[in-house]
């Protein structure tokens, strides 16, 4: 691994190299697609949360004038029994399907029932009111409580196979809402709580929240005459688009082309295909080229969310603070088909301690709204929400710091979580030192109705496919080709990796993201993955180039291979010859490439293993008007093990972003739905985000523990950050006025009732 000392490009901060198109607005995102002969797109969604579709007339619609294609489920090809594979897990491909369009039965307010293309956007809308849909209204089931009633209505009753587990009883085979289920377990359960001296446990649970991204969903697609459909979307992985396509429309692989437009923020929101099936199909009914794009309803009424949760927690610890026993029992609302983010939710539960006997259960439960999606660090927020919070009451309890006691029993290599795993290279300890020796945590907090909280997260990290390309250009620079959608800086820190590699300026490496006929296969960026296993292929593709530029010298010089070698700097040296030994610079060599036997392209593709798990801290002093139960964040600090910052920059505005968000999710965002299933604060006017003004700037430190699995030391460092607001928050709370708040999120609303509540208890 290469050391902090011998890196020149790694740990600077260059400006992104795609910063002045965006600034500019030269940028081209999904909403920007233009084509001649281009039709718009409109989609008929279902105004119920549950209903069967009795009929569909579309025929007044095909009929108006301007009107290209109408279609609905009927006119895709039946999905029958085939499966897929999606990062949740092998699904019958009828879920996927139903996902995107219902067939017979509409699962949530949004749902798509049917789509329209016309020559105007105004004549496409009249066409989606003349599509006149029957429906036999159904009774919703809206909350996990709702779900799991002995009489609760079933969303799948026909849908237990051999082949997917999940959706009925395994012990009577009675359909149910359970989808899934996840266990984990390590050593014995009982006997820990049986050798603790003091055991809390408590019940908490977190609403549904938006990723606030602010392009929505979209895509357009062309389907030629001779067969060929190329599409366009913003997406965070194009490649899995393809095959959703591949699946859905039942067409090879080498059919079909996605080329990634710029992305208006993801968070995990835009890993799956909402539009771009419908505008294909759209292509292929009209002959012409069609663009779709949800309004802001639609993307709260019809895109994932992360899950609605209720979480158990118990915990056993002894006298000196020594964890002993730890169980969970987590419920994640999946949506309207199954696949909620419970399983890593359990995994990250007790995943930052060294706690010898736990268990944790996670289920996965289908309900009448939108089909849930990952959403940074997707299920540890909720599941870190309440293990911090009980850490916190034990600590007080203990009567011990609550820095201290997670110091006491935290987790680092070799010491395994539930279900037995091991963890790899971790900075566990060194965070919590972080926190504890800050400046934040040691001042004194003055100040009526005031406190300070603290809570600490787990992230398991990604790694997966990637591919890279790099072209040598005569002129000494580099075209690098790679397969990641960049959201947050990654073309940045793949150029540095890349230029760190090579010894060459990092100006002169020119990268790009490529469509999916131009690039080795890529996953979707996601999981925290990108810089680390993308940097990987980087890195290999540099030293592929490096191997072809000393043979190249070598034929250059006449010289033997082993008698070459790329040295720092971008210098290859040579044999002695007349007492003096041969060199040449990379510009140099790259000049004389066209007439020395063509040009160098450095490739790779790879899946690396090796991947680092994160760790984050933070700490937040908040102050609670007791009048209107607002609360404000009066200073904040993260600190995390962020392996080796390439871009420290970039790195810091992950933290902040991540905290911000999580600050979001504790204090007010939360999907508020009517009893029928109608969502009543779909757009951004009533969901209330935190803005620039609910803010102070958040403090960071970043802790670098190097990775060993990577060459430059990496893990990644997106998702983690916005795992400990929710409970240091909450443990803020508490600390400023005695209350413990169970339920997120915690609104001036929910906030000023517990106060009034506590004032009448306490005669006050």
């Amino acid at each position: 691994m290469v050391t902090t000392e011998q890196t020149k490009v790694i740990g600077t901060r260059p400006i992104r190299p795609d910063g002045f198109d965006k600034v500019t607005g030269r940028a081209l995102y999904g909403a920007d697609f233009e084509m001649q002969g281009l039709l718009y797109g409109a989609v008929k969604r279902s105004p119920h949360a549950h209903a069967r579709i009795v009929r569909i007339d579309t025929s007044k619609a095909a009929a108006l004038p301007g009107v290209k294609a109408v279609i609905t489920a009927a006119d895709f090809p039946d999905p029958g029994t085939a499966t897929t594979r999606t990062y949740r897990g092998v699904e019958p491909l009828h879920w996927q399907l139903d996902r995107i369009i219902a067939g017979s039965v509409a699962l949530h307010r949004g749902h798509a029932v049917a789509a329209v293309c016309a020559t105007d956007a105004h004549v496409a809308e009249d066409a989606l009111e003349a599509i006149k849909v029957e429906y036999a209204l159904l009774p919703p089931v809206l909350s996990v409580a709702d779900a799991l009633a002995p009489d609760a209505p079933i969303l799948f009753d026909n849908a237990a196979t051999a082949e997917i587990k999940g959706l009925f009883d395994p012990i009577d085979g009675r359909a149910t809402n359970i989808a899934r289920r996840a266990t984990l377990d390590l050593g014995d359960i009982e006997s820990g709580f049986e050798a603790a001296d003091v055991v809390i446990e408590q019940e908490f649970t977190t609403g549904s929240a938006h990723q606030g991204y602010i392009e929505p969903p979209n895509g357009s697609a062309l389907w030629s005459g001779d067969g060929k459909l190329t599409v366009w979307t913003s997406t965070q992985g194009h490649f899995a688009i393809r095959q959703s396509l591949a699946d859905l429309l039942q067409e090879p692989l080498t059919n079909i082309r996605v080329i990634p437009m710029e992305i208006g923020g993801g968070f995990g929101g835009k890993t799956i295909a909402y539009l771009e099936p419908l505008a294909a199909m759209l292509s292929k009914r009209s002959g012409r080229p069609v663009k779709l794009s949800m309004s802001r309803t639609e993307v709260f009424e019809a895109a994932g969310p992360t899950s609605s949760t209720v979480v158990r927690v118990k915990i056993g610890a002894k006298r000196d603070g020594t964890l002993v026993a730890a169980e969970a029992h987590l419920s994640f609302e999946a949506g309207a088909f199954p696949g909620s983010p419970v399983t890593a939710g359990a995994i990250c539960a007790f995943a930052p301690y060294d706690i010898p006997n736990q268990y944790v259960l996670g289920d996965d439960i289908v309900v009448n709204k939108p089909k849930v999606m990952a959403y940074r660090a997707p299920g540890a927020p909720a599941a870190a929400y309440a293990v911090e919070s009980v850490l916190d009451e034990l600590a007080e309890r203990l009567a011990i710091d609550p820095v201290q006691l997670r110091l006491k029993n935290a987790a680092h290599e070799g010491v395994r979580r539930a279900g037995g795993v091991a963890h790899g290279s971790l900075g566990c300890v060194e965070v919590l030192e972080a926190i504890d020796a800050s400046p934040h945590y040691r001042s004194e907090l003055e100040g009526e109705n005031r406190g300070r909280g603290f809570a600490a997260g787990f992230w398991i990290n990604g790694g997966n496919e990637s591919s890279a390309y790099a072209l040598l250009n005569p002129d000494g620079t580099v075209s690098l080709v790679v397969g990641s959608v960049d959201i947050g800086g990654q073309r940045a820190s793949l150029a540095m990796q890349f230029a760190e590699t090579m010894g060459m300026p990092y100006e002169d490496v020119k990268p790009q993201v490529s469509d999916t006929d131009s690039v080795g296969f890529t996953a979707t960026t996601g999981g925290s993955r990108t810089t680390f296993a993308t940097g990987w292929a980087v890195y290999e593709a540099a030293l592929d180039m490096r191997r072809q530029l000393e043979e190249r010298a070598a034929a250059v010089w006449e010289a033997e291979p082993e008698d070459v070698s790329y040295q720092e700097g971008g210098v290859i040296q040579g044999p002695e010859r007349d007492g003096e030994r041969l060199q040449i610079t990379l510009k140099e060599l790259a000049a004389k490439l066209p007439g020395s036997g063509g040009m160098i392209q450095g490739r790779a593709s790879m899946n690396p293993r090796g991947v680092g798990s994160a760790i984050a801290a933070h700490v937040v002093d908040i102050e609670v008007d007791p009048d209107t139960g607002k609360v404000e964040i009066l200073r904040y600090t993260a600190a995390q093990d962020v392996g080796r910052a390439i871009h420290p920059a970039y790195v810091e505005g992950q933290i902040q972003g991540g905290a911000a968000q999580g600050v979001g999710m504790t204090l007010n965002e939360e999907y508020v739905y009517d009893p029928d299933g109608t969502m009543r604060n779909a757009s951004f006017l009533d969901y209330r985000m935190p803005t620039s003004l609910d803010l102070p700037m958040i403090e960071t430190i970043l802790v670098e523990v190097p990775n060993p699995g990577h060459p430059y030391g990496v893990r990644g460092v997106g998702e983690v950050p916005i795992v400990p607001p929710l409970a240091a928050i909450a443990n803020a709370i508490y600390d400023a006025t005695g209350l413990r708040m169970r339920d997120l999120p915690a609104s001036p609303t929910v906030l000023l009732e517990a106060l009034l509540d506590q004032a009448e208890g306490s005669g006050d």
